[in-house]
């Protein structure tokens, strides 16, 4: 169902016109063919390893699963994702009480998703999408864990933007990594390889 509101028409009867989400739109389609090339080079790269993959997301609630989801011959590879919006959610899967835009919380997810998923690479989010800052974080602060074979990673980015904004760049620096990982890249504190 599409969101709606009413105004007059010429007439003055009410009538029903669709509300725009074109934030999330422009943000989402600016970003689309981006994530969709990382995630078709992600395909190619757990295939040849014999890997699989999960998430785990919270601010971006399912996101990064579905891009991964729509790629060449996921249902081979791809696990799945866990949703874990709430702070209890994340309690609910290990994370100790407490502050959730953290590295801690994200590194436990990550871990969990690739133990509950049966996944060699997995990849977490959580932070601040807004539109109000959370726990003393402002808008766009994520924190990002990657867990593979090799290793785990961390990192800490602040997204400029309104929420669509910080989604589709959360969304795309997350394949970023995965696809860093699965090729074997060696990751420093900023996700560069």
């Amino acid at each position: 169902m599409v969101p709606s509101t009413c105004s007059p028409d010429a007439a003055g009867a009410h009538v029903r016109e669709p509300v725009q989400m074109s934030n999330l739109t422009e943000a989402v389609e600016r970003k689309a063919e981006a994530a969709s090339q990382l995630a078709t080079d992600l395909a190619d790269l757990v295939a040849a390893r014999g890997w699989h993959v999960a998430t785990a997301e919270s601010l971006t609630a399912g996101t990064i699963g579905t891009l991964l989801a729509a790629a060449p011959s996921a249902a081979a590879w791809f696990r799945g994702a866990l949703v874990a919006y709430s702070p209890e959610a994340k309690f609910r899967l290990g994370v100790p009480r407490g502050p959730v835009v953290t590295r801690e919380c994200a590194e436990i997810l990550a871990r969990r998703a690739t133990e509950l998923l049966g996944a060699e690479l997995g990849i977490a989010v959580t932070g601040v999408g807004g539109p109000d800052e959370e726990e003393g974080e402002p808008v766009g602060t994520v924190w990002f864990a990657v867990v593979h074979p090799g290793g785990e990673h961390a990192e800490k980015r602040v997204f400029p933007g309104e929420p669509a904004d910080v989604i589709a760049a959360t969304t795309e620096h997350a394949l970023t990594l995965l696809r860093a990982a699965a090729r074997g890249d060696v990751l420093d504190e900023r996700g560069a390889a």
